[in-house]
């Protein structure tokens, strides 16, 4: 990465930071000479990611108020400074048509995917950007854009992301830049029930002619969040491999929907995006 950016010093905040998309983006952050603080629930994959990384990092849930509270605290006691949150961490649970949807379930679908991000955002807020400024991108997907199979609670929770997305970035100009990415099907562990049983052919079906891949996404993560676009808030960004337009690329199905119809998600709970 490049210092052009405008990152090197200042300091990221990202759940999920782990493994997966959040795990590249914290990389590509720590590589533009950011500062970086992560969040996930595994206390021993949260200290190697520090660790290797050279930042900080606290394990939690990040549904639990007291930790995105403990975080933002750690985060402005270690560097001074809270210039970026990246809202990642997300649960594609409860999966299966909504009519069996557990409400117990749905209700923590949202609580993480939705009123998490904006809890850490308002501690963020009122920790540092409300006097200083600064950049928050919230990972969305793009399905948040359509339905599909057995995706229901997920889709909404992240659709419902996206407009609080815009929303902040109205509420919080000039001060703060709020922006969003959308990435299509991705090489996570959150998504492997979906692209390990054919991947050739989920990648056969796509424009760009592959999956994604984290880095791809931490990217475009980095790009928003980056002097760059400075004149860039309220937008999703789509990360997708062309999954919108295949209708114009080709005439055969749609083979991540088959694997939705198909297949369940082998570890159930919070992910990393």
């Amino acid at each position: 990465m490049t210092s052009s950016y405008g990152l090197r010093g200042r300091a990221a905040l990202i759940t999920g930071g782990t493994r997966g998309i959040g795990r590249a983006v914290a990389e590509a952050f720590a590589g533009a000479g950011a500062l970086v603080c992560v969040s996930a629930r595994d206390v021993d994959e949260v200290a190697r990611t520090a660790e290797e990384l050279g930042g900080v990092g606290l394990a939690g849930n990040v549904a639990d108020p007291e930790h995105l509270r403990e975080l933002t605290e750690l985060a402005l006691r270690t560097f001074g400074r809270i210039d970026v949150v990246v809202n990642n961490a997300a649960t594609n649970q409860p999966y299966g048509p909504l009519m069996d949807a557990d409400p117990d379930a749905w209700r923590t679908a949202f609580t993480v995917n939705v009123e998490a991000p904006l809890r850490l955002v308002q501690c963020a807020w009122r920790a540092w950007m409300r006097e200083h400024g600064g950049a928050v991108v919230n990972v969305c997907t793009e399905g948040a854009g359509h339905v599909g199979p057995n995706v229901g609670a997920y889709s909404t929770s992240k659709a419902a992301l996206m407009h609080l997305t815009a929303q902040l970035a109205g509420e919080l100009a000039p001060k703060v830049r709020v922006n969003s990415v959308s990435p299509g099907l991705v090489r996570t562990e959150m998504a492997r029930f979906v692209w390990e049983p054919g991947e050739a052919e989920v990648a056969a079906g796509l424009p760009l002619g592959r999956i994604g891949e984290p880095a791809d996404i931490a990217r475009a993560v980095l790009w928003l969040a980056s002097d760059q676009a400075e004149w860039i808030t309220g937008a999703d960004l789509l990360v997708d491999g062309g999954t919108r337009v295949r209708a114009a690329y080709g005439s055969g199905g749609y083979a991540v929907h088959d694997r939705l119809r198909l297949a369940a998600p082998r570890r159930p709970g919070t992910g990393t995006g």
